[in-house]
C-alpha cells in the first residue's frame, strides 16, 4: 500500500527536528523530506535537501520538486545578535519555507510551527503561571509573534490547517544544537570530574529553589505528530512539557551522583565565562577516553545553560488543553535527564 502522507521537516538536525524526523520514520506511515545544512544522522529512508531558508529564491528552486508534500513541520532557528535582525531572519525562515511548499504542493494539508514558552515572557521576568495558551503574549518583539500571525493570516480560507506547540527546555540526544540543556549538563559534569572542580549549581539561589519544567524531545515529537494529524488539534496552540515539575535543589544531588563528583555549594556564576576557554581541556579529555571527536563548540552550549540557570522565577505551563484534546503522555523529568546522560556516556560523547 502506498504511503499518502509526505512530511517536510525543516531544521532536521536540531534537538526538536531530529527526534521528529526519527519518529515519523519509525511509524512507517510517512514519506519524509529533511531540510537542513547537513544530512541528519538518523536511520531510515528519507530524502535530504540542503536549502537556505533565508533565501527565498533558493527555497523556490530547491523545494519546487516537493509536489507530494502534505505536511510541513518548522523547527528551524537561527541565532542573530541584533534583536531586530533576529526577529526578521527567523520570520523569513518560516515564511520562505511555507510559501515555497504551498506554491509547489497542491495537496498540502497541514503546517506545524514550533514556538516556545518565551511567548509568555518566560525569559523576561515573572509571568502569569501556570501559563495557558489563551494568555496574552508578552509586550515587545518576539519572532514567534511574527511567525504565528503570518501563519494564521496565510491559512485563512485555505483547505490546509495549522497547529503550533509551545514546549519548554527541550532535552534530547543531539550534538551541535545550541539549546540542548541535557548536553550542556553532560559536558559541565564531565569537565568538573576531569578538572577536579565542584559541580555547583551556577544560578542564583532563587533559580535553585524555583519551579521549572522540561520537555523530552521524543515526547515532543509524538505530540507534534499528533497535532498534525488529529482533527481536534487543527488551528490550535498547545503547551507541551513532560507534565511534572522540578526544582534544581532536589535534582542537583542526583546529577552530581551520576558524575561521581562533589555537588558543591550553590553559587551564582557564568558557565560561559568560567568554562568557555576549556576547549584544550575538552580535547585532552576526548583523546584520553577515546570519545567521539566532537569539537568543543558543538557540545558546550554555555549561553543557553546560563540563560536557563539565570531566571529567578517559576516557569510553569499548563498542559490541560492537550490532555483534554487527546494527548495525555507524560514523563518523569528526573529519570529523563539521567537516561539522557547515560546515553551520552554509552555513545561515547562523554566519559
Amino acid at each position: 500500500m502506498s504511503i499518502e502522507r509526505t512530511a517536510v521537516v525543516a531544521g532536521a538536525t536540531g534537538v526538536v527536528g531530529r527526534y521528529l524526523l526519527r519518529h515519523l520514520l519509525e511509524t512507517g506511515d510517512w514519506n519524509v523530506v529533511a531540510l537542513s545544512r547537513r544530512r541528519p544522522d538518523v536511520a531510515g529512508e528519507f530524502r535530504h535537501v540542503a536549502v537556505d531558508l533565508l533565501d527565498a529564491a533558493d527555497c523556490r528552486a530547491k523545494l519546487a520538486p516537493l509536489r507530494d508534500a502534505t505536511h510541513v513541520f518548522h523547527a528551524a532557528f537561527v541565532q542573530v545578535a541584533d534583536p531586530v535582525e533576529h526577529v526578521a531572519r527567523n520570520a523569513a525562515l518560516f515564511t520562505n519555507l511555507v510559501t515555497a511548499i504551498e506554491d509547489a504542493a497542491p495537496s498540502l494539508r497541514h503546517v506545524h510551527l514550533v514556538e516556545g514558552t518565551k511567548w509568555y515572557g518566560s525569559h523576561l521576568g515573572p509571568f502569569l503561571t501556570p501559563a495557558r495558551e489563551h494568555h496574552p503574549r508578552h509586550a515587545g518583539a518576539n519572532f514567534y509573534f511574527d511567525q504565528h500571525d503570518w501563519l494564521e493570516a496565510r491559512q485563512r480560507g485555505k483547505a490546509w490547517t495549522w497547529s503550533a506547540v509551545r514546549p519548554h527546555a527541550v532535552c534530547g540526544f543531539s550534538v551541535g544544537s545550541p539549546m540542548n540543556l541535557a548536553l550542556a549538563l553532560a559536558v559541565y559534569g564531565s569537565l568538573c570530574r576531569d578538572l577536579g572542580l565542584p559541580f555547583s549549581h551556577p544560578g542564583p539561589a532563587a533559580n535553585f529553589h524555583a519551579l521549572y519544567q522540561l520537555t523530552d524531545s521524543g515526547l515532543l515529537a509524538r505530540a507534534i505528530a499528533w497535532m498534525a494529524t488529529s482533527p481536534q488539534a487543527a488551528n490550535q496552540v498547545f503547551n507541551i512539557t513532560n507534565g511534572d515539575l522540578i526544582r534544581w535543589e532536589n535534582l542537583w544531588p542526583r546529577l552530581a551522583q551520576f558524575f561521581a563528583v562533589e555537588a558543591g555549594e550553590q553559587r551564582h556564576f557564568s558557565l560561559r565565562d568560567t568554562l568557555g576557554d576549556k576547549a584544550a581541556d575538552w580535547d585532552r579529555l576526548v583523546a584520553r577516553h577515546g570519545l567521539q571527536p566532537h569539537a568543543y563548540h558543538q557540545v558546550a552550549g554555555w549561553g543557553f545553560a546560563d540563560f536557563v540557570f539565570g531566571s529567578t522565577w517559576d516557569i510553569v505551563s499548563d498542559t490541560g488543553r492537550s490532555r483534554r484534546a487527546g494527548f495525555c503522555e507524560t514523563l518523569d523529568s528526573e529519570r529523563m535527564l539521567l537516561d539522557l546522560l547515560a546515553r551520552f556516556r554509552r555513545d561515547r560523547v562523554i566519559p
